[in-house]
């Protein structure tokens, strides 16, 4: 019986890796271009959280729809460059590699593009593999959205409380009221939680949510408040 030599095995296989690898980035790429115009009938860390641990709160509302106080609110305890970058902050990068250096522990250094690619299509939890596709994500976002569909969509995907996803639902079920109608200080406490949003909470505030809130206002104010998002 005739066997193939080595080396035609090695191309067939090859080039079913080649298609493979094509096939993904097609697929991707046409999903996060439809989700640039259609809003998330969920994020895959909703998906998780109603099999593991029940319902989820959750509610789409556009950007046009949201306080404008928010946005900033969010930009400026999140990622006060993000107008500017291209998904990846480099130099907080660097900061965050240079203090795990000195023995400090490896903090985040997520952008918002970087954040809103991972709570949409990934899953939590650190390592490298997860990395991988959050930079491969938030490049296909970067490229396919506006900035201003990538701030919409990670407001509205966010998780503020257990199970709780989103502005919208967040202000509802925190202040009784819409996402439309908070203030400055409302919002801030919203965007202070979201470091830990399960143990974090923005109507029985610790003193830590309490000095964060103040810290994110007075960041908003200096950034130029809402205006910053227009430049």
């Amino acid at each position: 019986m005739r066997r193939n030599p080595p080396r035609s095995f090695a191309r067939r296989w090859l080039r079913r890796c080649a298609f493979a690898l094509l096939l993904w980035i097609a697929l991707t790429s046409i999903c996060v271009l439809a989700l640039r115009f259609v809003a998330p009938p969920a994020s895959a860390f909703m998906l998780a959280h109603r099999l593991v641990d029940g319902p989820v709160h959750y509610q789409f509302a556009p950007l046009a729809q949201l306080s404008p106080v928010l946005p900033i609110a969010l930009v400026a305890a999140e990622d006060q460059k993000f107008p500017h970058h291209h998904g990846f902050d480099v130099q907080a990068i660097e900061d965050a590699m240079d203090d795990a250096d000195e023995g400090a522990r490896l903090r985040g250094a997520s952008t918002i593009s970087q954040q809103t690619a991972k709570n949409l299509f990934l899953w939590g939890g650190r390592s490298f593999v997860r990395k991988g596709f959050e930079a491969y994500f938030t490049v296909l976002l970067e490229l396919f959205w506006p900035k201003s569909r990538i701030l919409e969509v990670y407001a509205n995907v966010a998780e503020f409380g257990d199970g709780i996803y989103g502005a919208e639902a967040a202000a509802r079920m925190y202040f009784g009221k819409s996402a439309r109608e908070l203030d400055e200080h409302e919002a801030a406490l919203l965007a202070a939680v979201l470091p830990n949003p399960k143990k974090l909470s923005p109507v029985r505030p610790s003193p830590y949510v309490l000095r964060r809130a103040d810290w994110i206002e007075r960041q908003a104010r200096q950034l130029g408040g809402p205006a910053y998002l227009r430049r």
